[in-house]
């Protein structure tokens, strides 16, 4: 009697449990998929009553006239090559840095680490106008460069990688190295990248992702419609649209794209690298 009670009860707690997560995921995929039916309809749809849910056959026609609207595809190509290259860089660096900070024992460690922590806490809009001014002076308003060098050794990509090494990666396994004769460098690119995979995953989509979404640097550094990134380009073109707002939607639903196959790309890794790492423990 008991066992069957106990069973019932397993079984409706598991129905509670998957209706949940099925509510939860129609809650957060909703609007993916909306943002399909609209880049989908001719833009009067947008006032149509009730709204449109059934993706219709204007996609080719509004991608068309985003293309003819903007140079779209210097928009894509900048947004993707400062991503990339500023994720590279960030994941080289910070790596480097967390690597330091969590197997160097130096005078200054700890306050380096709650210096890190505490550019934190700095809002980006309390420096704008000195860093812009800089910016200036060296001559990289107009380039890539501000929006790629100044975040490759940020304090978040630093802090995550220290503690993600210092939790995950043994200082036994370095002073094994270091007895076989292997080098510092050859420490850091034989060891600490390859076992840091995981954490690396992690900060390259918030890098990724933040970095493509990046609107006030982009406005800011880059005015010219022809060398600014996709998330000012459509703020642009929505600021004109005029009425034909599924034109800006059809861009949306391109620039989203990139950010999902960054997202499963780095996911998998992130499995990968958690799975081999309890293998080898």
């Amino acid at each position: 009697m008991n066992d069957t009670l106990l069973k019932i009860k397993k079984n409706v707690m598991t129905v509670f449990t998957y209706t949940g997560l099925i509510f939860f995921a129609f809650i957060f995929a909703f609007p993916f998929y909306y943002m399909i039916v609209l880049s989908t309809v001719p833009s009067e749809s947008f006032y149509s009553s009730p709204p449109p849910l059934i993706p219709g056959n204007y996609l080719i026609h509004n991608i068309q006239g985003l293309f003819e609207r903007i140079p779209f595809h210097l928009n894509f190509m900048n947004s993707l090559g400062i991503s990339v290259i500023g994720t590279a860089l960030v994941l080289f660096f910070c790596t480097m840095g967390g690597f330091a900070l969590s197997k160097y024992e130096f005078k200054g460690k700890n306050f380096m680490f709650m210096f890190m922590l505490g550019t934190m806490t700095i809002p980006i809009t309390l420096s704008i106008i000195p860093f812009y001014q800089m910016m200036r002076a060296f001559g990289w308003v107009g380039t890539w460069l501000p929006l790629v060098i100044p975040g490759m050794a940020n304090g978040f990509g630093i802090v995550l990688m220290t503690q993600f090494m210092k939790n995950s990666i043994p200082l036994d396994l370095l002073d094994a190295a270091r007895i076989d004769g292997l080098s510092e460098l050859g420490i850091l690119f034989r060891i600490i990248f390859p076992l840091a995979k995981p954490g690396m995953s992690i900060l390259g989509i918030v890098s990724f992702v933040g970095s493509w979404n990046n609107f006030f640097g982009a406005l800011i550094f880059l005015p010219s419609i022809k060398e600014t990134t996709i998330p000012v380009a459509l703020s642009k073109l929505s600021s004109n649209a005029l009425g034909e707002f599924a034109i800006p939607m059809a861009g949306t639903l391109l620039a989203v794209i990139p950010l999902s196959i960054v997202f499963i790309f780095f996911s998998r890794r992130i499995i990968s690298g958690l799975t081999a790492g309890a293998v080898m423990g």
